[in-house]
């Protein structure tokens, strides 16, 4: 499998791999997909998720206990619970949500489809996804799985990253462009 980023290169890039890997060889990719895109949805909706992930001071023991239960909580797949244990114990947790970024990519290398993040300053429907989408795949050539955020600070607009392309056309990076064609 060829892949593309560097993506093994890097400690989460090579937890990702053996993930996707054993997700794979097993046919779960479906599911440790699902369990990665709730586990995502909580790490950002919850501090005390986040704050799990990256305290230091939290043990091995009560860490792999914490997951543990999360998982059940959160009916996750099998397989995402045991990866989430092989972090807790390796004290990896940090590298969750790269990782998660990774086997996503991985996951749309493998499906022959593109990866685009979106940001808006509004969180955008489910219409309004599915026309970017749309307009995405003419312009990329193949299908385009979206990842969207929401970050207040553009003001209006859409940043789009695809791979290495970036198409900005928020309204502060606008009004950034004509402060500086007024200062001259």
């Amino acid at each position: 499998m060829e892949n593309s980023g560097g993506i093994q290169a890097s400690l989460s890039g090579r937890y990702a791999l053996a993930l996707f890997e054993l997700a794979r060889d097993s046919k779960q990719l479906d599911s440790v997909a699902e369990s990665l895109t709730a586990l995502k949805k909580a790490l950002s909706e919850s501090d005390d998720f986040r704050n799990l992930t990256t305290s230091p001071v939290i043990g091995r023991e009560a860490a792999a206990k914490a997951v543990a239960a999360l998982a059940a909580s959160m009916g996750l797949d099998a397989l995402t619970t045991k990866f989430l244990g092989v972090l807790a114990e390796a004290r990896r947790l940090s590298q969750l949500p790269a990782a998660i970024r990774a086997f996503e990519t991985l996951l749309s290398q493998h499906k022959g489809e593109s990866r685009a993040e979106i940001t808006s300053a509004h969180a955008l429907s489910d219409e309004q996804v599915a026309a970017l989408q749309k307009n995405l795949k003419t312009r990329v050539g193949r299908d385009v799985a979206v990842d969207t955020k929401v970050d207040p600070s553009i003001l209006g607009g859409l940043v789009v990253k695809i791979g290495s392309q970036m198409i900005d056309s928020s309204i502060r990076t606008r009004l950034n462009t004509l402060a500086q064609a007024m200062k001259g």
